[in-house]
């Protein structure tokens, strides 16, 4: 009883430490882009709403389709204290990266 007690912990052990998944980096970058993103698109950003922060819209590099491709603003949920700061694309000599956006204080 108690070996099989022990294995059932250690495979839910096992099981918890694969599904965690780390909370998302203030500085996420990938991969170079030899592109430059098009001019941002003007999007009306909606009247606020209490407990929710716009975030708008970018565009996104398609690697399959090898384009930029553009990704509607959206509301998330308010994270009180913190401010969100929106992704932006920075240019790094002659290629483009990403750096997604972040809640900061």
């Amino acid at each position: 009883m108690t070996r099989k007690l022990a294995l059932v912990a250690g495979i839910g052990l096992a099981l918890a430490s694969v599904s965690y998944i780390p909370p998302a980096s203030a500085q996420v970058v990938v991969g170079a882009v030899g592109v430059a993103p098009p001019p941002p698109r003007f999007e009306r950003a909606p009247p606020p709403r209490r407990g929710w922060v716009w975030a708008p819209g970018y565009w996104r590099w398609d690697g399959y389709a090898r384009r930029h491709v553009w990704v509607p603003g959206y509301w998330m949920r308010e994270r009180v204290g913190y401010r969100w700061y929106p992704g932006t694309w920075v240019r790094m000599g002659p290629s483009w990266r990403w750096r997604a956006g972040y809640w900061g204080r």
